[in-house]
């Protein structure tokens, strides 16, 4: 699992930082997670591959999650793409982009299909033989959710040297992989368990961003490895926390620890500070395994 941070900081962008959008790459597949002003710029710098993304999430209407959007559609466009596009966000996200198609006369020479959210609990907006995506209900000034990306478990290892001890034909090594015992022609029955390792343990990555501090979100993301949580502001900027409905550090380090999650990455830091450096170490007086994101970082897990 990697994940590469396209922009992270708050509201406007500017000409060192960008607002939020992400790149989580998961089994092989691709996701781009909000698309602030600046993203395909981002892309281009990570040097990640456009024709990858088939799936964009949007996690809600303000134009810092997701101004960029329009620009990256109307870029595919320019670049002769023709493999459909799935674009998942709030209701009205398909009316404000099919406008904005509409009046420039842009329409795009690939299929754009939208997945429009609106329930208020959490749901499969995704999923495929390899990963699943649910919504994380968020409490913001908009509609809004995070999403939780999970792994499904993978096949079982071969034990080679037991395999070739017991001299099994190839053409049985999927069934081994899927968990099934082996009778040998003598009559013998083979355990799976003496031919296979365990799976690589499913992870799990949960993106949490913008949303007030709300204990009900713990529920949905009990025991993720990674927690991406928004720290808009520090703890002695509480109350425009409040007023705003977003998170300090100290109270995203709250909800990691209540959910027990792996490690915590901070993000969508205001632009009032000086440092993202007080973020970390106010989550760590209550938390400990804590990362910062930063425009351009990647993480591997």
């Amino acid at each position: 699992m990697k994940l590469t941070i396209l922009g992270c900081y708050a509201a406007t962008p500017r000409s060192f930082t960008n607002p939020t959008s992400q790149v989580l790459e998961i089994r092989n597949r691709l996701f781009l997670i909000d698309c602030g002003e600046g993203t395909q710029v981002q892309l281009r710098k990570n040097k990640i591959k456009f024709s990858k993304i088939n799936h964009i999430f949007i996690s809600h209407l303000h134009g810092d999650h997701f101004y960029g959007l329009i620009g990256l559609i109307s870029t595919f466009m320019l670049l002769n793409r023709t493999t459909p596009l799935h674009i998942y966000g709030p209701k009205g996200i398909k009316e404000v982009l099919l406008l904005q198609l509409k009046v420039s006369n842009s329409w795009t020479n690939y299929d754009l299909f939208f997945h429009e959210l609106e329930s208020r609990d959490s749901e499969i907006i995704f999923e495929d033989d390899k990963v699943v995506v649910k919504t994380i209900p968020l409490k913001h000034r908009v509609y809004t959710n995070g999403f939780l990306f999970q792994e499904k478990i993978g096949d079982r290892k071969l034990n080679m040297v037991a395999v070739q001890n017991f001299e099994i034909d190839t053409c049985y090594y999927q069934k081994i992989k899927n968990g099934s015992d082996i009778l040998l022609a003598d009559g013998i029955l083979i355990e799976n368990s003496l031919l296979t390792f365990d799976p690589v343990p499913a992870k799990t990555y949960a993106f949490c961003s913008d949303t007030a501090y709300d204990e009900d979100i713990t529920k949905h993301i009990v025991n993720v490895d990674i927690l991406y949580h928004e720290s808009t502001f520090l703890k002695k900027e509480e109350d425009l926390a409040i007023k705003t409905m977003h998170s300090t550090a100290s109270q995203a380090a709250k909800i990691a620890l209540k959910a027990n999650v792996k490690q915590l990455i901070l993000g969508h830091f205001s632009t009032r500070y000086d440092s993202i450096q007080s973020f970390k170490e106010e989550a760590e007086t209550i938390f400990p395994a804590i990362l910062l994101a930063d425009d351009g970082v990647s993480f591997e897990f």
